[in-house]
């Protein structure tokens, strides 16, 4: 079994594949964190022998006999109150108005399996998995707060993930200020604190800082997990490559207001802090009441970035993602969005999928102004009928007539949102997130429908499955395209209203739940004005998010990258657009766009009417090529080989579980100034006794020679490209 506890010396024992994370109960009572990284073979004989007993200034820990210091004590879950000063993981008031908690340790339990998360996206196990859970019950006597502590180690996939519900047992109304899903420790400073920020059309760019004294924090406060920074760090060793050092990685399930952080004390210890962000925040735990929040996912991996990397991908895709297109191939799109805009009819959208079946593309997607009065983004969200004068047909007439072409049809909706131009507005203006009294400012002309009551989710539940159930639609992109102000609630009472954004969250995740469930064979792709929302909480409802609005294949190599850090391959929606770019007018190859877009889920995103036949044919070959290493690279294991963050070349690979077949995509990242010589890029995760021969039938070498000698790239000129793909014999 994969979780042990030891009576003797009362020491937890979490054991994946390749890590050991041990808890143990000092005197009995104090739950602490005693280590976590490579395997251990042996354990502690007792808890005391593994922790420092030297006082510091603040004093011993309450109730805790031997001069152990509460500034020193590696608390499992440290809570306000105590002589611990460093940043806690929960900070309460209570209705007699005192505010410390002091925990102790009732009972555990130890099962096979893992339970779902009452309203929140989780992982989960399915029959086979060698997945083992625990949870330790820690209590208040003064307040009779419970607080349950769940762990679940997944032994195969080298990955523990924990979540916290905590239960008012008490008489009195608990405020709950702070309630974070993780505390972990690093017991010496030498780590970098690694994370992925950027803004619109920059997501998740790889940032690295040296963790030094004091508190380094990362956050959201925007009702999303927003463009800006990702819920995701990680501690890293100075010099950390893809392939060798210790990386410890967190990351959040979770789609709201968050924060991350590291919090180095005066004794160089390390407190690594994630969760629910606690900035505006209060939930009333009434008595009798619980309070679930969301899971968090730990990683470790002394084989560098890349280990750690496929450990979330593995994860994530086969135990977050779920449903039909978990494990199938998704169809290669054209999203009208870059053809149209607002300004087509019926008549343009078949011609349009006349030349995408031409294209060998298979689905057509109308994204935004098919609906209501939607001529431009100042009207109608919310009106979610058919604008018939665009189309007379009807969105199932529509369907039908992309059906009879030859392709799936998929549409663009954009459900939380809500124009102050909209029919919706005029009936429910009080369905808005707003405060009473204060003008509303709008961004893109729109405002957010207060997810919070469940009125409100019933409308879009109602409204998305009544669209869905016109004709045949096989694909729903659900977009969000703005950022919370003004945040109030007309439902909530006046105590509660800091509760707004995390009640939101579990409005959406029911709405999303429901609908997913409603309709499984519809593919559902997530979008925030491009990757504004792209975490795993979205990855349990979206089995592939749009990455980013700037689709320039030079901004995606970077993009892309970062990006790959956490999310796997099969979820990252890659489209080849138009050139010169309508972002940021960059001028790039095709093959090149392409070739980038092939190392996720291939669409495209340009205007084919105005495309010449040999450009028309150029894409067929595009997807004919696609189609062949798409089941490498989806549902292999990926290998970044060259960091366009550190060269000036971005170089991925992907390799089939069974290592039969192995894709390589090599680009230069920005212009060359001068005649650069060529480029070597040794591959990874190869069967070294293997042949492996490319699939046009020139080249054939050892994965030995491959992984060692390596591959040259001699066309260094500006912004070109290579795929190249290997079989093993």
């Amino acid at each position: 079994m994969s979780i042990k506890f030891n009576e003797n010396n009362n020491v937890f024992i979490l054991s994946t594949k390749n890590t050991s994370y041990i808890m143990g109960l000092l005197k009995g009572k104090h739950l602490l964190h005693l280590y976590y990284g490579k395997k251990l073979s042996s354990f502690p004989s007792n808890v005391e022998s593994m922790i420092p007993s030297r006082l510091s200034a603040s004093g011993s820990a309450s109730g805790i006999e031997g001069g152990f210091s509460s500034d020193l004590l590696p608390i499992e879950y440290p809570t306000y109150g105590s002589t611990d000063l460093r940043t806690p993981a929960f900070h309460a008031v209570y209705e007699d108005g005192s505010a410390t908690t002091n925990l102790e340790y009732i009972s555990h339990t130890i099962y096979d399996g893992k339970k779902e998360l009452s309203g929140l996206p989780s992982t989960y196990s399915e029959s086979g998995d060698d997945v083992t859970s625990l949870e330790i019950k820690l209590g208040d006597k003064r307040t009779r707060l419970e607080v349950m502590l769940i762990y679940s180690v997944y032994e195969k996939f080298d990955a523990i993930v924990r979540s916290v519900n905590f239960i008012n047992d008490g008489y009195g109304t608990i405020n709950i200020k702070s309630a974070l899903s993780q505390c972990a420790y690093m017991f010496d400073k030498d780590f970098d604190i690694v994370h992925l920020s950027g803004g619109y059309g920059t997501e998740r760019l790889i940032n690295k800082t040296k963790v030094s004294h004091g508190i380094f924090t990362v956050d959201s406060k925007r009702m999303s997990s927003s463009h800006h920074h990702s819920p995701f760090i990680a501690l890293a060793r100075p010099n950390v490559s893809e392939t060798e050092g210790e990386v410890y990685g967190f990351s959040l399930i979770y789609s709201g207001d968050f924060i991350a952080g590291a919090e180095m004390d005066t004794y160089d210890n390390i407190r690594i802090n994630m969760g629910i962000n606690p900035f505006g925040f209060n939930w009333k735990l009434e008595p009798g009441d619980t309070f679930q929040i969301p899971e968090l996912v730990s990683v470790y991996s002394e084989n560098g970035f890349g280990h750690m990397s496929r450990c979330y991908h593995k994860l994530y895709r086969k135990r977050l993602c779920r449903g039909k297109f978990r494990d199938t191939h998704r169809p290669i799109l054209l999203n009208s969005w870059e053809a149209c805009y607002y300004d087509f009819n019926e008549e343009k959208i078949i011609n349009l999928a006349k030349k995408a079946k031409q294209a060998g593309i298979e689905m057509l997607v109308l994204d935004d102004g098919w609906f209501g009065k939607r001529d431009d983004d100042t009207t109608s969200l919310g009106d979610w009928y058919v604008n018939r004068k665009k189309i007379p047909s009807g969105l199932g007439g529509l369907a039908d007539r992309i059906n009879s072409i030859g392709l799936k049809f998929g549409i663009w909706m954009e459900p939380e949102m809500i124009s102050p131009q909209s029919e919706l507005y005029k009936e429910h203006p009080d369905w808005c997130i707003a405060e009473r009294g204060r003008e509303s400012s709008l961004y893109r002309n729109q405002l957010i429908l207060d997810l919070s009551r469940t009125e409100v989710q019933d409308f879009i539940i109602n409204s998305v499955s009544s669209v869905l159930s016109l004709g045949n639609i096989s694909y729903l992109k659900w977009d969000m395209n703005r950022n919370v102000s003004e945040k109030g609630s007309q439902n909530l009472p006046v105590d509660r209203q800091q509760e707004l954004s995390h009640r939101y969250y579990l409005g959406l995740y029911r709405v999303l739940d429901v609908i997913s469930k409603q309709f499984p064979n519809v593919l559902f792709e997530g979008c925030a004005a491009g990757g504004g929302r792209y975490d795993p909480g979205m990855l349990y409802y979206f089995p592939q998010y749009w990455t980013s609005d700037n689709s320039d294949a030079i901004s995606r190599l970077y993009i892309q990258y970062g990006t790959s850090l956490v999310m796997p391959s099969s979820t990252m929606v890659t489209h080849v657009s138009s050139s010169p770019n309508k972002q940021n007018g960059r001028i790039t190859p095709m093959d090149t766009r392409a070739n980038v877009a092939m190392t996720g889920q291939l669409g495209y995103e340009l205007n084919l009417l105005e495309l010449s036949d040999d450009e028309i044919l150029q894409i067929r070959t595009q997807i004919d090529a696609y189609k062949k290493y798409r089941d490498t690279v989806c549902f292999g294991d990926m290998y970044r080989l060259k960091s366009p963050f550190e060269s000036d070349c971005s170089s991925v690979s992907f390799v089939k579980d069974d290592k039969s077949s192995v894709f390589v995509m090599i680009c230069n990242s920005f212009v060359m100034k001068h005649l650069s010589p060529m480029l070597n890029i040794k591959l990874q995760g190869l069967d070294p006794k293997g042949v492996y021969v490319s699939d046009d039938g020139t080249m054939a070498y050892t994965g030995e020679f491959l992984m060692n000698r390596g591959l040259y790239f001699a066309d260094r000129r500006d912004y070109k490209s290579e795929i190249l793909y290997f079989e093993k014999q």
